[in-house]
Order: C-alpha cells, then structure tokens, then sequence
C-alpha cells in the first residue's frame, strides 16, 4: 500500500528550511504532494503577500527532486485539502505542535485515517528572517 504524503507551505523565498521539509516528508512516504498556497491564501493566513508570485513558487517546488506533484494550495484549513486529496500523512512545521490549530487538525485528521507528521521548524533560516534581513540593506 502506497503512502501519500502532503507537504503544503508558500514556499516563498525558498530556502533551504524549505527544502529540509521536503527531504524529510519523502523520506516518510511514497508519493510526495507539495501544495504551494495561492497567493490569496497566504494573505489571508499571514496577513501579508508573498515576496514571489504564485507562480515562481510553485515552478520551483515542481523542480525540487523530492516532490512528486506540486498543486496550488487554495485552502487555509488544510483539511479541506484532505477532502480533494485523501492524503495520508500531512506534513507541517513543529511550531504548529501544541497550538490550537495543529490539535484540531490533528483530531480531524484521524478521525478520517491520517495523520500530522511534525518536522523540526528550521528558525535560523525562515522566509520571516530573510524578509528581515532584506528590509535592513534595502
């Protein structure tokens, strides 16, 4: 039985945080989805637009050897993506460990058969960091 994983992130300003995601998430399953949210989506969710467009970003992930298939990610409840994908495991950062919505994701999750897989959040190299950095020499 094939493991399908779900990796999704704005994946803006990719770094190499990014990429550990990726590496680590196929490593733990079969096939590999990366969901690169829309550009509306990440305003919504972050209250912010990402520096690249949608699709740069998702040109990219589509390059990345780890990932099988990249989708456009139109959704912030990443469990309304479940309902189009029925992925297996889906793939997140630890800084959701713990909060509210990485609980309740979790708990949707299972009752449905799948799972929240953690990966340690890479905070030295993040795109909040590199955004940082750019404004300071712009």
């Amino acid at each position: 039985m094939s493991v399908v994983g779900y990796a999704p992130g704005a994946y803006d300003l990719f770094h190499i945080g990014h990429l550990n995601i990726l590496r680590q998430a196929r490593a733990h399953c079969d096939y590999l989805i990366a969901g690169v949210v829309t550009d509306d989506v990440v305003q919504r969710a972050k209250t912010r637009a990402p520096v690249m467009p949608f699709e740069e970003r998702i040109d990219i992930v589509r390059n990345i050897r780890f990932v099988d298939e990249a989708v456009a990610d139109t959704h912030v409840d990443k469990f309304e993506t479940w309902q189009e994908l029925r992925y297996d495991v889906l793939f997140k950062g630890d800084d959701w460990r713990g909060t509210e919505r990485g609980r309740l994701l979790e708990r949707r999750l299972a009752e449905v058969g799948a799972r929240l897989v953690y990966f340690p959040y890479t905070i030295q190299t993040s795109s909040t960091a590199l955004r940082k950095v750019i404004a300071e020499i712009a």
